[in-house]
């Protein structure tokens, strides 16, 4: 974990979680804005619980992508600093420097 994903769990006082090695990606929507992003909690041999895209959502089932986490520093380096937030927060920040992070109710 690096210096700026500590302060962003800090600032919303949530504990921080490592993500996955996988992160699932709408590589389609990557040119758009905002950013959206919606951890969810990693299902029983799931691989993947990070859920990214940009701009409007799809319900088309290959809207995302598996992909390994660390293409995330060529493809979307943008998100990196979110990805300690814990299973069931979400965010969206947009290339302005807009953010707002959250947890979804229990």
């Amino acid at each position: 974990m690096n210096e700026r994903q500590r302060l962003i769990c800090e600032r919303y006082d949530l504990a921080p979680q490592a993500p996955e090695p996988m992160i699932a990606l709408a590589t389609g929507s990557l040119a758009q804005s905002p950013i959206y992003g919606t951890r969810v909690e990693l299902p029983e041999n799931g691989t993947i619980s990070w859920f990214i895209h940009c701009g409007e959502h799809s319900t088309a089932v290959d809207f995302y992508q598996p992909l390994c986490t660390e293409h995330l520093l060529e493809l979307l380096p943008e998100v990196i600093d979110y990805l300690y937030l814990p299973s069931g927060t979400r965010f969206i920040i947009d290339r302005d420097g807009h953010e707002d992070v959250w947890q979804d109710p229990e």
